[in-house]
């Protein structure tokens, strides 16, 4: 699978297809990613079958708060990432690349697309979930897993959390039927093309393009804002943060998430619980009918039917308990509430 992913450039040189960076790559290079390699002319993932993070999370975790609420998701990630964001919260393993992925790599469990969706299966999770670092940077062991869980247990749902970087080429795929990603929580670190250039290494354009197509694709979706204060967090700014998922649809949950200190940005303050509030005040005022705060002790994560405000899902921690809702409606008004609960 790994040929869809790359072009030959030149005799010499690669163009990988996994992301939105499109890296150039000369032999025996990496791309930006750090585990993309060129070795004679073919794309080598170096961290393949060798994922440095293996657990059985809450689906919520993620977050995703209108997909199988209240299940479990088996997750995996690798080291390595295609973004390099200053406030990165897995920046142990993220930012683990070139060589010292491939290095460190070998020092882990070996663990095949087939050993993950088994796994899933024997826990009982109701989905996988592709997670912890950048997924769209590992398109082969992915596609592969997704692939063996479609053939083998067709109701295990599949999951990526991810920056939004996916190429339209691995897109493609994931919107095939026997390689469907079900569901994704993409970020949307910022609405500023600067701080996406200076703060991530990449392009707000690029990740709102990927956002539009995965929605498109008929993929599930849930977008998430990290709040740094004096960062991202003017009211300006979430304002265009908000029009732009209202204008896409307004059945998109946004989860406005509270930032702690971490890697490069120990000298920020957390995120307080008013700011969150603010932000999701200004999301619902946009128009959006699920707006959830998230990172802070105050439980602002309930879902209430967008017409009559009747609570239909009660959510403490990572926990959840659909109590007000019957065949996807509000059990009060019969109003269909978005998402994939079955």
């Amino acid at each position: 699978m790994s040929q869809k992913f790359f072009t030959k450039v030149s005799e010499r040189t690669i163009k990988c297809l996994a992301c939105r960076h499109y890296c150039s790559i000369p032999d025996g290079a990496f791309g930006l990613c750090g585990v993309r390699k060129n070795v004679r002319g073919k794309i080598v993932c170096v961290v393949e079958n060798r994922p440095s993070s293996l657990s059985l999370d809450p689906i919520e975790k993620k977050p995703l708060f209108h997909y199988l609420p209240n299940t479990k998701t088996m997750s995996t990630g690798f080291f390595g990432c295609n973004f390099r964001c200053d406030f990165c919260q897995n920046f142990q393993t993220s930012f683990v690349r070139g060589a010292d992925a491939q290095k460190q790599s070998l020092l882990l469990e070996e663990i095949t697309p087939q050993n993950f969706v088994e796994l899933a299966i024997k826990k009982k999770a109701k989905s996988i979930a592709f997670t912890y670092n950048e997924p769209s940077i590992t398109p082969e062991f992915n596609l592969e897993a997704i692939l063996l869980a479609k053939k083998s247990a067709p109701a295990l749902g599949t999951v990526y959390v991810t920056n939004g970087y996916t190429s339209t080429e691995q897109l493609e795929e994931l919107s095939k039927k026997k390689t469907r990603l079900d569901a994704a929580n993409i970020d949307l670190k910022s609405f500023s093309d600067n701080f996406y250039k200076k703060i991530c290494g990449a392009e707000l354009e690029k990740t709102l393009a990927a956002i539009k197509e995965y929605h498109r694709k008929g993929i599930w979706i849930e977008l998430t804002t990290l709040l740094i204060p004096k960062k991202n967090d003017s009211e300006e700014e979430l304002k265009q943060i908000a029009s732009f998922i209202s204008e896409l649809d307004h059945n998109i949950p946004w989860h406005v998430s509270a930032f702690f200190p971490t890697h490069k940005m120990y000298n920020i303050p957390p995120t307080t619980v008013e700011e969150i509030k603010r932000a999701v005040k200004i999301g619902r005022n946009a128009g959006l009918s699920y707006v959830y705060g998230g990172n802070v002790r105050e439980n602002l994560g309930d879902t209430h039917c967008p017409k009559c405000n009747h609570q239909i899902i009660r959510r403490q921690g990572f926990g959840a308990e659909v109590i007000g809702m019957e065949k996807n409606k509000c059990a009060s008004c019969g109003e269909k509430i978005a998402g994939v609960f079955e």
